[in-house]
């Protein structure tokens, strides 16, 4: 450890050192890069997965469109018509099926239904045969 004095040449003035010492500020960036390397692959996972990409995709209502509605009570609706029961439901998708090419199935579920009205329109829609089934929901609101 060494340590400026000054010089030996006597002016009289005490002169200022202006420079200044990097060392302490070298170590302590140097121990900062230490820290961010250990902790970069903390951070990333070790299980390899494919996500799905998230986007907006605007739905088009097209007027072959088939639309069933599942209420809070787990009524069904074709468009504003009750179904009384899922085997008439899938009857009447069975007749949608053959037609070419064939219609998409939008689902609109309450928010407060239960499932299970929801599962028996996918049920009805698998035992028919469709093969394009949608969800409708509404988007949140701004902000929030």
């Amino acid at each position: 450890m060494s340590m400026n004095v000054g010089s030996n040449d006597d002016d009289g003035d005490d002169a200022v050192m202006s420079a200044i010492n990097t060392t302490p500020l070298v170590d302590v960036m140097l121990v900062l890069l230490i820290i961010f390397l250990i902790t970069i692959p903390v951070v990333t996972t070790s299980i390899k997965l494919s996500l799905p990409k998230e986007r907006v995709e605007v739905r088009e209502s097209k007027p072959e469109n088939i639309i069933i509605s599942v209420d809070q009570a787990g009524n069904i609706f074709w468009y504003d018509a009750r179904i009384k029961n899922v085997d008439a439901l899938v009857e009447k998708l069975k007749k949608v099926s053959s037609v070419k090419p064939q219609p998409e199935v939008q689902v609109r579920g309450d928010a407060n239904a239960r499932y299970e009205g929801v599962g028996k329109v996918l049920l009805a829609c698998q035992r028919a045969g469709i093969v394009k089934v949608a969800f409708i929901t509404e988007p949140p609101p701004l902000g929030g």
